[in-house]
């Protein structure tokens, strides 16, 4: 069995300056904080300490994180309480719309904690959440990051079926280590789930993320973009490991700016349409700017396609 040694508080390594933010203090971000807990919705920027909440929520961007705020797994890299969740929020889709609507959202992520106590593993809620937008406010774009689903046939299909605009299921690290930062997901399951979406809808854009400074190796970064090609991903986004508590997996290392510019450069070279890589980088951060240039992207290449001549 696979253990954790965690690193005494004295020799934890201390944050290099390029990751270093301020405390958010913001009237923005505590109007977005406030309008959340009128709702009763939940954010991953919060439950998961996010670095770039209080850029984020000046901006009037957040992360909903919907089903609760209780996991029933227990990731080591992962600051969100574990334990029983409690009964689904019929209203929690409504709500949802409501703050797209009163924030005047282009554009929306969507996520939530794990649910292996339903049968559907929470994938209807998701369904709901998406429906409830689109009838509320169509033009703004919606991304759903969802779990793997393990174990729950037919919950992604729904998903897909509910045409968000994009698709998010992070790999989250290398396979070698999963036993200990993610032991109850499945690598290769999480990466079938990635091309399950491409064959159920070609035309949605897939995107997935990993963590570095975990103790994985360059070989192995690299291989995940190669896999993740492989699965037809779209996106990748790449960022820094930071350890939410000393009970948490410890940082192996803070990775330089420069390194992170290298697997940006690899993974534009590996045909990834877009590339997010930094040390702050985070799958919601920046999302609808990210997104907006990934469909420009594609419209460009169709139409390039479409007026072109043969030879």
């Amino acid at each position: 069995m696979s253990t954790i040694t965690l690193t005494p508080p004295a020799a934890r390594a201390r944050k290099p300056e390029w990751i270093r933010v301020k405390a958010p203090t913001s009237e923005g971000y505590h109007a977005t904080r406030k309008l959340m807990r009128a709702k009763k919705l939940h954010t991953v920027c919060e439950e998961a300490a996010c670095p770039n909440i209080g850029e984020c929520w000046q901006q009037k961007h957040a992360t909903v994180m919907i089903l609760g705020d209780t996991c029933t797994r227990a990731c080591a890299f992962c600051n969100v309480k574990t334990g029983m969740p409690m009964t689904v929020d019929p209203h929690e889709p409504a709500h949802l719309a409501e703050v797209v609507v009163t924030m005047g959202l282009e554009h929306v992520v969507i996520t939530s904690v794990d649910r292996d106590d339903l049968p559907d593993g929470g994938a209807f809620q998701f369904v709901r959440s998406i429906q409830a937008i689109r009838a509320a406010r169509p033009e703004t774009t919606i991304e759903i990051l969802t779990p793997d689903f393990l174990r729950k046939p037919g919950a992604v299909e729904a998903i897909v079926e509910a045409r968000p605009d994009v698709y998010n299921h992070n790999l989250e690290t290398v396979p070698r280590l999963y036993r200990t930062v993610r032991p109850g997901a499945r690598y290769f399951h999480s990466l079938r789930l990635l091309q399950r979406v491409k064959e159920a809808d070609p035309s949605l854009f897939t995107k997935s993320g990993i963590m570095l400074g975990l103790g994985e190796e360059k070989r192995e970064v690299l291989q995940v973009m190669d896999d993740m090609r492989s699965a037809e991903v779209d996106f990748i986004t790449i960022g820094q490991y930071l350890q939410p508590t000393p009970r948490h997996h410890p940082v192996a290392r803070f990775v330089h700016p420069d390194e992170f510019a290298a697997h940006a450069r690899a993974a534009k070279a590996k045909g990834f349409s877009m590339v997010a890589s930094s040390p702050l980088t985070r799958s919601s951060y920046l999302a609808g700017d990210d997104f907006r240039r990934l469909r420009a992207a594609r419209d460009a290449t169709l139409a390039g396609g479409a007026t072109g001549t043969g030879g």
